[in-house]
């Protein structure tokens, strides 16, 4: 059914649930699978402007993101499956989309997260977002719905 899963993972426990649903998928599909953690411009603007004296806070922020996706790979991995993974700067949704297009996946799978009706407004929500952005099939995992 899916040959190539694009998984997006932030370490986040929405992200870790995200990672499980997408695993479990991956392995009954026997699926290429690739992992994906995405830096979002506002991160990045607000650890720029962050009262952290040091001038590789981007440095350490971009080792820290590769640290969780390549802990999140390793469960993948010790599970017997087949990763890549990826890192993107820019809007998430945007991101993702293209690099579904760019590994040519069958299924994008997100975490689920609760936001408030101000927060949505402000930032959108990334699953939404991903209808208009994903060219294939779109999951949103939610925690303890998936099993």
């Amino acid at each position: 059914m899916y040959q190539t899963i694009l998984l997006a993972y932030d370490g986040s426990q929405q992200g870790r649930e995200a990672l499980d649903q997408g695993a479990e998928l991956a392995s009954l599909c026997q699926a290429r699978v690739y992992l994906l953690a995405v830096v979002a411009h506002e991160l990045g603007v607000a650890l720029a402007e962050a009262a952290a004296p040091s001038e590789d806070l981007p440095e350490r922020e971009y080792q820290e993101v590769r640290r969780t996706l390549e802990e999140g790979a390793e469960g993948l991995r010790r599970a017997g499956l087949s990763v890549e993974t990826r890192i993107s700067n820019g809007n998430p949704a945007e991101e993702i989309g293209r690099m579904a297009l760019e590994v040519g996946a069958d299924l994008v799978v997100v975490g689920h997260r609760e936001q408030t009706a101000l927060a949505r407004w402000w930032r959108g929500s990334v699953g939404a977002s991903l209808l208009a952005h994903a060219p294939c099939s779109l999951l949103v995992a939610v925690a303890g719905k998936g099993h």
